[in-house]
């Protein structure tokens, strides 16, 4: 009989065996809204082996997390981990999610108890032993609002040189999970698209004689479908094709050449990747058959050329009177006025060159706009104002016309002078820059009309687009070049005289205001750093235009001037160099909800856009006024004042209890842009109104009063 003490000194060896293999068990915990945990397949772990951990959550009722594409809102759940040295955890082994609409919205997630296997590798070297495995979780559980939730999971695994005899608590259920997780290989697919729509072609044994009613394509990039648009498959003899609505991807180009995701079919979760080629006649679907419209947003507009072109010379007429070309014209109507009382082919002349101006200058700036769509960039109409560099610059030319038309130097000779001393080359010269200055101000503009037909161009074969853009220069040129065509009109103006010269001096302050405007919208692009930028290149501008007045001076006294040219040439080149070399910072965004202008945060607070905010609101049944926008957008800026800023706006959002989103485009922003092109739109402003019982949104015209959108709220709650 072996004594006692012997007896507990050969059982210690057995209770560390046995502590060595015991199941990997872990603590719940509770975040909030979601109970979560980590959980192990196998009861312990076998150095050189691949082991599979899962991420637990359980998620309260009426809640929901995110798949890894969570459609148009929300953000996918995300485990960072802490393991032993030279252990690795590979990616998340995701289920087929579960479609999750909210308002117009179509979000991918998961409800109730979910299991999130992760591969684990464990090292040949991985010494017997407990470890303690470590993951940071971040989810966003939402219900009628969205929370952010942070759990630290911990799990302590046994190392053991042989595998377990001990099965895992969790190890049915994660072999469950792992049997149930879409396969590669299962389905053949291909895919094809046009402008209305994208077929998705899966052929194999999992696609014949299945089920079509529920094959549903989950796709992992959040910008290829329209997510929110009905799926429709069609029944094939040897497999199915299912019909999408094309997302930001393949309206804004180039199109995507692959399309990947899961395909559930049958209740079964397929993983494709299927490249763009020609659909086989056995899925069916062979003509690309454009599904049921999202009701996130209208398509863009279908005008047709006719129409299209007609709006857009209509909407470039209208754009003389926008605000922004203001200072620009009233610099074209005193050349013409200088020159109404020459010869009428000189006077047409002038016309002409104005004309040619703004077309060559429209069609660049098409061409380059059109190019970088194309290249994969969200730009619209106005994009050359999203740079800082050119916005610096355009001030820096503003401030210099305004110094010329205060007489710090000359261009060719004075207004009073132009009818008969200007050259022909000269004045033919202006007037082109005139027209070129003219479209590049008119930028921040969208008149009515033009929007529509802008959203149209860019949804067009490039050709057709040019010629959209086309027919908006010559309605943008065409009162200065049929007056110029009208000698007749012309010749009732005043003969010139020191009436010009005045008129000269007055017309350089909406240069000066336009130059003051530029520096403003710089300032919300740059923050404090750009404006400084600008603000010293400025100087160094004025100060090279003054020397070369002094330059001017000299000449008519006959006097040396070559070292003068060469200083202001030095001070224009550091001019130009201050505001074009090295990056522009964005200023630093306020934490929390965004507020209007000083002028207006009394009256009409606003947060920032986003199409989850939205969708937020409505589910809470809220009507929303959302409102994309620019620092440089003019027509924005006068509607806030006019429109927005005012007390009977402000009372109407008040007796609503409507909320206030602004989408700021004043620099580039991809999603501002998609949220453009899916309602016909290529530039800002673009005015929305979600009522407040669901559906999509009342579009407001680019024109606002007070009273419009006083109207516009008080329909929108009541539904």
């Amino acid at each position: 009989m072996i004594a006692r003490p012997f007896r507990r000194l050969l059982a210690a060896p057995l209770v560390l065996l046995a502590l060595l293999a015991a199941p990997a068990v872990a603590a719940p915990v509770n975040s909030g809204h979601i109970e979560s945990e980590l959980v192990s397949q196998e009861a312990s772990a076998v150095p050189g082996s691949t082991g599979v951990v899962a991420l637990r959550p359980k998620i309260q009722k009426g809640w929901h997390t995110y798949w890894r594409n969570p459609g148009d809102s929300g953000d996918a759940t995300k485990i960072a981990w802490s393991l032993p040295s030279g252990w690795k955890a590979g990616d998340i082994v995701w289920p087929a999610p579960e479609k999750l609409p909210v308002g117009p919205l179509m979000n991918y997630g998961f409800e109730g108890e979910v299991l999130l296997p992760v591969p684990v590798e464990i090292p040949a070297n991985a010494k017997p032993g407990p470890v303690t495995l470590k993951a940071d979780v971040a989810y966003l559980v939402c219900s009628d609002i969205c929370v952010p939730e942070d759990v630290t999971l911990t799990l302590e695994l046994p190392v053991s040189a042989q595998p377990s005899t001990a099965k895992a608590p969790a190890a049915d259920a994660i072999a469950k999970a792992l049997a149930a997780a879409p396969k590669v290989g299962d389905l053949t697919a291909v895919f094809a698209a046009d402008p209305s729509a994208v077929k998705l072609a899966l052929t194999g044994p999992a696609a014949a004689g299945s089920k079509i009613a529920d094959a549903y394509f989950f796709p992992f990039d959040g910008a290829v479908i329209d997510h929110a648009a009905v799926q429709k498959a069609e029944r094939g003899p040897e497999g199915l094709t299912i019909s999408l609505a094309p997302g930001f991807s393949f309206r804004q180009g180039p199109a995507p050449t692959t399309l990947s995701g899961i395909v559930v079919i049958d209740g079964q979760a397929h993983e494709i990747s299927a490249s763009a080629g020609t659909l086989p006649a056995s899925a069916a679907g062979l003509g690309l058959i454009p599904p049921k419209a999202s009701t996130t947003a209208p398509a863009a507009p279908d005008l047709g050329i006719g129409l299209a072109l007609g709006l857009a010379f209509l909407g470039g007429l209208i754009l003389n009177l926008m605000p922004c070309v203001f200072p620009v014209l009233s610099l074209k109507a005193a050349a013409l006025a200088g020159h109404a009382h020459e010869e009428p082919g000189a006077v047409r002349s002038q016309g002409l060159a104005f004309l040619v101006g703004v077309v060559v200058t429209f069609l660049v700036l098409a061409g380059a706009l059109l190019a970088a769509r194309a290249a994969g960039q969200a730009v619209g109409w106005g994009f050359q104002l999203q740079s800082p560099a050119v916005v610096a610059v355009l001030a820096i030319v503003m401030l210099l016309v305004a110094l010329n038309l205060s007489g710090v130097f000359e261009i060719g000779t004075s207004l009073q002078d132009a009818g008969s001393g200007l050259a022909a080359k000269q004045g033919l010269a202006g007037a082109f820059f005139t027209g070129v200055l003219a479209v590049v101000v008119a930028a921040p503009c969208t008149a009515p009309f033009m929007a529509g037909a802008i959203g149209f161009a860019l949804t067009q074969p490039p050709v057709v687009s040019l010629l959209v853009f086309l027919a908006l220069a010559l309605g943008l040129a065409a009162p200065f070049t049929a007056l110029s065509f009208a000698p007749s009109l012309l010749k009732r103006l005043p003969k010139p005289g020191a009436w010009m010269e005045t008129l000269r001096r007055v017309l350089a302050f909406p240069m000066y205001a336009a130059a003051a405007w530029l520096v403003w919208v710089l300032a919300q692009q740059g923050g404090p750093a750009g404006l400084a930028r600008l603000l010293g290149a400025a100087i160094l501008a004025a100060f090279a235009a003054w020397v070369f007045g002094l330059v001017q001076n000299r000449r008519i006294m006959g006097k040396p001037t070559l070292a003068l040219n060469i200083l202001a040439a030095i001070a224009f080149i550091a001019a130009i160099a201050r505001v074009t070399v090295g990056g522009y910072a964005a200023p630093a965004a306020a934490d929390g909800a965004q507020t209007a202008a000083t002028s207006e945060s009394a009256e009409l607070p606003s947060e920032a856009w986003s199409p989850a905010k939205v969708a937020e609101l409505q589910a809470q049944g809220r009507p929303v006024f959302v409102n994309f926008t620019a620092a440089w957008c003019v027509t924005c800026q006068v509607n806030d004042k006019v429109a927005l800023s005012t007390k009977r706006a402000a009372d109407a959002f008040t007796a609503a209890n409507a909320v206030y989103l602004k989408g700021d485009w004043t620099n580039r922003n991809g999603e501002i842009a998609a949220e453009l092109a899916a309602h016909g739109r290529a530039g800002v402003p673009l005015y929305l109104v979600y009522p407040a019982k669901g559906g999509p949104p009342k579009v407001l015209p680019q024109l606002l009063t007070d009273g419009l959108v006083a109207k516009a709220i008080k329909e929108a709650a009541a539904g």
